[in-house]
Order: C-alpha cells, then sequence, then structure tokens
C-alpha cells in the first residue's frame, strides 16, 4: 500500500484493539487452566501492541514477523538488556505453544504459579510499550 495513503491511526487503532482482544483471551484460558495457550496469546498481544507502535512510529504497515525483539527494533523502540530479555521470553510462548516437543515439555512446565507469574511480566511489559506511545 502507497504509505500516504495508509491512514496510520486507524491502522493502529486496529492493532491496539486485536492487542486488547488477545489479552482477554489470555485470561479466558487462564481462568480455564489452559496456561501454555494463555502464554501464547500474551505473546499475540504484545506482538500486536508492537505492531500498533510500528504503524504509528513509521507510518507503514507492521512487518509481518512475530520476533518480539527484532519488531521492536524496527519499530525504533529502545531496549534495556532486561526488556530485551523478556522480549525474547515472551517470544519463546509463540514457538513452544504451537510446535511442543514430544515430551511436551513447555506445557508440563505451564503450571498455574508459572503462567500467572509469566502473564504479570506479559501485562507489565504492554503497559511499558503503551507509555512509549504516547
Amino acid at each position: 500500500m502507497d504509505p500516504e495513503k495508509l491512514n496510520s491511526e486507524e491502522v493502529s487503532r486496529y492493532w491496539l484493539d486485536e492487542a486488547e482482544e488477545a489479552l482477554t483471551i489470555l485470561d479466558h484460558l487462564f481462568e480455564k487452566g489452559d496456561y501454555s495457550y494463555a502464554l501464547f496469546f500474551g505473546h499475540l498481544a504484545v506482538e500486536k501492541l508492537l505492531k500498533a507502535s510500528y504503524v504509528l512510529r513509521k507510518k507503514e504497515h507492521a512487518p509481518p514477523i512475530h520476533n518480539l525483539p527484532r519488531l521492536a527494533r524496527m519499530a525504533g523502540i529502545s531496549l534495556s538488556p532486561d526488556r530485551r530479555e523478556q522480549l525474547v521470553q515472551i517470544t519463546s510462548f509463540n514457538i513452544e505453544a504451537r510446535y511442543p516437543d514430544l515430551k511436551r515439555s513447555f506445557r508440563n512446565k505451564c503450571t498455574r504459579e508459572f503462567a500467572a507469574k509469566q502473564i504479570d511480566g506479559i501485562k507489565e511489559v504492554m503497559k511499558w510499550l503503551r507509555a512509549t506511545m504516547t
């Protein structure tokens, strides 16, 4: 699409709405005890929020990638080492939930306590990302 015709506010709003919907699904999955997929939707929520930021900053459509540190870098968002590590961890939820190993080790690791701690981190990252957009 021609960048001059892109309505970056509208496209960014789309990604913001999608991020909120992914968070809602995360909460539903957590409540039902489906912890690995709750974390997968946590990844989606952060990814979509990063894409909203990308569109606002670059005035172009976000790239169709799922690697959160790379997407943040492409959007021009500065990452501390700790923040980068958080995004690496959240990115792993995308891969591990979608492509489990034969022993289902990620799913077995996803206890209620583990998932709750990770979800707190996801929500904290989202709060930080929203603050970078204002």
